[in-house]
């Protein structure tokens, strides 16, 4: 079961932090399921960028990004090229870091 390591985050993990989950997940789910509750706003649909994680080891384990991701992307504070959204990057075997940008574009939170 991959390991996924968050890194050092104010408001979702102050200490950082590392979780399980089965390969299969996408890397949003497995956040949620593990206490880390990170926005997504569409409710995982793949029609906001609330979820941006960067990936900083393990990125070419995850499935590629599909064109639909990559265009959304581009709209994501602090984009950079190991960014992916995390409700459409799917764990494989290998283990994952990741970091939660510090700020979204969402205009409207709950809770």
């Amino acid at each position: 079961m991959p390991v996924i390591k968050i890194l050092p985050h104010p408001e979702y993990a102050p200490e950082g932090t590392e979780i399980s989950a089965p390969a299969g997940t996408s890397i949003c789910e497995a956040l949620l399921e593990g206490g880390i509750n990170i926005e997504h706003a569409c409710d995982m649909s793949c029609a906001c960028t609330t979820c941006h994680v960067i990936v900083r080891k393990g990125y070419d384990s995850l499935n590629e990004a599909e064109e639909e991701e990559e265009d959304l992307l581009d709209r994501a504070w602090g984009l950079e090229p190991q960014s992916r959204l995390s409700c459409q990057a799917i764990l494989a075997q290998d283990d994952v870091t990741v970091e939660i940008p510090k700020y979204t574009i969402n205009h409207a939170r709950e809770n």
